[in-house]
C-alpha cells in the first residue's frame, strides 16, 4: 500500500540524489519532490525518475510558473508541488498527465485549486493553520478531497494531524537536511513512517 507520504529533498544535489532517493523509497515512502530552489534541481529529478523508475513518483516542488511546470515534464517528473494556487499552473500540469499539488491556506484557494483540476491540496504552512484551522476547511471540501499537511508536521504530531482528518504528510527537514548521507536519510526515513503507521495513518 502506498504511504500518504511525500519525501521533500530540498536542496539536494544530483550527485546525492539518486543514493538518497533509493533509501528513501526503501524505507517506504513512494513520493519524492525536489524543489526548484534546489541545486540543478531538474538534473536531480531526470536522475532519480531514471534510477527508481515506476517504483516512485518523482517531480519537483516550488513550482511557480507554467514554463517551469513543462521544464519538471520534460526532465522526466510526473509531480509538481506548489507553496501556492496558481489556476495555470494547475491547468497546465493536469494537461501534461502529472499530479498537481498546489498549496493552499483559504477555502477559496481550495475551490479555485480543485476547480483548475488539483490532484489534491497541500495545507501549507500547516503550523500557521494550526489544527482547528485545518479542521475548517476540510469541513466544507467535498467528500474524497485529499488533503496533505506541510510545514511543521513530524513524529510528535502526526497523531493529532491525523485525527483532525488530513490525509497525508509532507516531509522536508525532519526526513532530509543539506549534506546528511543516504545511511542517515534512510533511517529517519523509516522512523517516519513507522511513526504515521503508529498514528493510525497506515493508508
Amino acid at each position: 500500500m502506498t504511504l500518504p507520504l511525500i519525501g521533500i529533498l530540498r536542496a539536494i544535489t544530483p550527485e546525492e540524489a539518486v543514493a538518497v532517493g533509493e533509501a528513501v523509497l526503501a524505507a517506504g515512502i513512494t513520493t519524492l519532490e525536489v524543489p526548484l530552489n534546489s541545486p540543478e534541481p531538474l538534473e536531480s529529478i531526470r536522475r532519480l525518475a531514471e534510477a527508481l523508475g515506476e517504483g516512485a513518483l518523482v517531480g519537483a516542488g516550488t513550482v511557480l510558473t507554467v514554463d517551469q511546470v513543462r521544464d519538471v515534464h520534460a526532465a522526466g517528473g510526473r509531480l509538481v508541488v506548489s507553496p501556492n494556487c496558481r489556476p495555470a499552473v494547475i491547468e497546465a500540469t493536469r494537461r501534461l498527465g502529472m499530479q498537481s499539488w498546489p498549496g493552499i491556506v483559504t477555502p477559496s484557494e481550495a475551490f479555485d485549486a480543485l476547480d483548475a483540476g488539483a490532484t489534491g491540496l497541500k495545507l501549507f504552512p500547516a503550523v500557521q493553520v494550526g489544527l482547528e484551522g485545518m479542521r475548517a476547511v476540510r469541513a466544507v471540501l467535498p467528500a474524497g478531497t485529499r488533503l496533505y499537511a506541510v510545514g511543521g508536521i513530524g513524529e510528535d504530531t502526526f497523531a493529532a494531524w491525523r485525527a483532525a482528518g488530513v490525509d497525508g504528510a509532507g516531509l522536508g527537514s525532519a526526513l532530509y537536511q543539506p549534506g546528511q548521507s543516504a545511511t542517515r536519510v534512510g533511517e529517519q526515513a523509516r522512523a517516519l513512517v513507522a511513526a504515521w503507521q503508529a498514528a493510525g495513518g497506515e493508508a
